[in-house]
Order: C-alpha cells, then structure tokens, then sequence
C-alpha cells in the first residue's frame, strides 16, 4: 500500500512559480513510477509528467515542455512539480500518482494505482 499526499498549490499570476510537492508512504518509493495529472471540472484527468523509478525516463506533456520540471528524492519518498511561466489554462486541481513499475502507457490514469487528494493550483490576474 502507498498513501500520496500531496500539496503545494495556490493561487498566482500568470507569469508566476510553484512548487508542488507529493511525499509518499510505504515502501520500495523507487520501484513506483510517480506522475503528475490534472483535472479542471467536467473534463477528463490530463497527464502533465511522469518519472520513472530511478528518473531515467522522464515524460511531459507537449503543454508543459520548457515550463514544469518533475524531480523526486526517493531518499525522501518525495515527487516534485516545478512549475513556470504559469497560464491561465494550467488552472486545475493536480494529483500525484505512483504506478509499480515503468511501462509505456505511462500518460494513462489507468496506469497508477495510488493517487493523492490533489492540489488546487489557480492562475489568474
């Protein structure tokens, strides 16, 4: 059993930095595959990024090439998001999730099997 947790989110302006955090419990943090997707009401969850146990395969999604970063400290059981230039359409609830293994079907939700409560992350002027 993995539980997510995860926080970090607030509001802020186009232009603008965050920094959201997933820390994780449970063991084996480096045999997951963590990931980051976002969801605004009334639409499907989207991927954002995802980091293989041992990072060496890192994924984002073409909206976010260039602005957010996905890190983890697997001595900290912990995934980052860095996020920035902010726009108004990165605007979603974010939920990490951890997925055993890696495999190519990394941007699908079915994927993870463990997700946290997710994060509000508001960009507006």
């Amino acid at each position: 059993q993995v539980q997510l947790a995860d926080s970090g989110g607030g509001l802020v302006q186009p232009g603008g930095s965050l920094r959201l955090s997933c820390a994780a419990s449970g063991r084996a943090f480096s045999s997951y595959t963590m990931a980051w997707f976002r969801q605004d009401p009334g639409k499907e969850r989207e991927f954002v990024a995802a980091s293989s146990g041992s990072a060496i395969y890192i994924h984002y999604a073409d909206s976010v090439k260039g602005r957010f970063t996905i890190s983890r400290d697997n001595a900290k059981n912990t995934v980052f998001l860095q996020m920035h230039s902010l726009k108004f359409e990165d605007t979603a609830v974010y939920y990490c999730a951890a997925g055993l293994g890696y495999s190519g079907n990394y941007y699908l939700p079915a994927k993870y099997n463990y997700w946290g409560q997710g994060t509000q992350v508001t960009v507006s002027s």
